[in-house]
């Protein structure tokens, strides 16, 4: 288990100013370590894990993380208060930052197990669920939405949730700007067919001043982050954050006014790699951790290279972290190209 590193409420609260999000397949701990080495202050988030499978489950798996990642929030998917409450307090017998709930994942899969967007139409569920968990943990419960669900386009239905579940003790929430069409269209279409309504987002910040409202969806540059930042807390951004990691070495200064140097591509992979030692010799996969580098290099000179021998050397389970190393020449900035070493 990990052991608890403290924060204090206004230190996670400036953290949401820029976060990464959850992303199924995607924001593992070993993704999250990755990132971490990139950006020290952005707030990370898991995958999402059900209630089901943390409270019935191999908990230190689904829930062990290095302490490097901090600050770090668990996001679970749930609708049964109890469950969720014990959840909650897994969570932070583990250490985490935070606690988020799913209310935004449109899957059938999700939606057969009443949680995701679902529950937008059920607010006084997720105001149960909410209350349930912060009466349980010390640690902040929030919430990632959407602005609605299916063709519904009106203020009523997000006004309606979100003073139902700040009521119960939620202060954050987490926008996605665009509607989830609970019929029709698959997780991935759902995140690109419904109209992007960034409006809406500030407005329900205008509505609810007192509240901390993180603004996500289609957001893929820092100047669009910025931008965003005018009218809302913080901003949240994921897919992009996921295919170009190196996206976020900025983020430390223009964010949060830090004045360290970030790490260059070369030193994150150099210390991603000896991380990548420590969890071979615990039993971790090589493809496993090697996955996450595809995008490290992108819109570097060389970088289709680098997938191309990153994907033949970083799959196999003989040579461990050397296997790696032996990935084709790759050129670094204003040099020849030289063997990683």
């Amino acid at each position: 288990m990990t052991a608890r590193t403290l924060r204090n409420s206004s230190e996670l609260e400036e953290s949401r100013r820029f976060c990464v999000a959850p992303m199924m397949d995607c924001t593992d701990r070993h993704d999250r370590y990755l990132l971490r080495l990139i950006t020290r202050r952005a707030l990370l988030y898991t995958e999402m894990m059900t209630s089901h499978a943390l409270c019935h489950g191999d908990r230190q798996r689904l829930l062990g993380f290095d302490a490097f990642e901090h600050p770090v929030a668990l996001q679970i998917g749930g609708s049964e208060p109890r469950q969720m409450a014990e959840c909650a307090r897994l969570a932070e017998s583990f250490g985490y930052d935070e606690i988020n709930m799913n209310v935004g994942c449109p899957s059938d899969r999700v939606r057969s197990g009443r949680f995701g967007a679902c529950l937008m139409a059920e607010p006084g569920v997720v105001a149960s669920c909410v209350s349930a968990m912060a009466a349980a943990v010390s640690i902040p419960v929030t919430v990632k939405t959407r602005i609605g669900i299916d063709r519904d386009e009106s203020w009523d239905q997000l006004g309606k949730f979100v003073e139902t579940v700040a009521g119960a003790g939620c202060g954050t929430f987490i926008v996605h700007a665009r509607r989830a069409w609970l019929k029709g269209l698959s997780p991935k279409q759902n995140r690109e067919i419904p109209p992007l309504n960034y409006e809406r987002v500030y407005e329900l910040k205008r509505h609810q001043p007192h509240l901390t409202i993180v603004i996500n969806g289609g957001i893929k540059t820092l100047d669009a982050a910025a931008a965003h930042l005018r009218y809302v807390d913080g901003v949240m951004i994921g897919r992009e954050a996921y295919s170009n990691p190196y996206l976020l070495a900025q983020v430390d200064s223009r964010f949060f006014g830090c004045a360290e140097q970030p790490r260059d591509r070369d030193e994150v992979l150099e210390e991603y790699l000896q991380y990548c030692g420590r969890q071979l010799e615990r039993g971790s996969r090589l493809g496993n951790l090697s996955r996450h580098l595809v995008g490290l290099y992108q819109g570097q000179p060389g970088a289709r290279r680098w997938r191309r021998s990153l994907n033949e050397h970083g799959r196999g389970s003989e040579g461990g972290v050397q296997s790696l190393r032996r990935a084709k020449p790759f050129p670094r900035s204003g040099a020849a190209e030289v063997e990683l070493t």
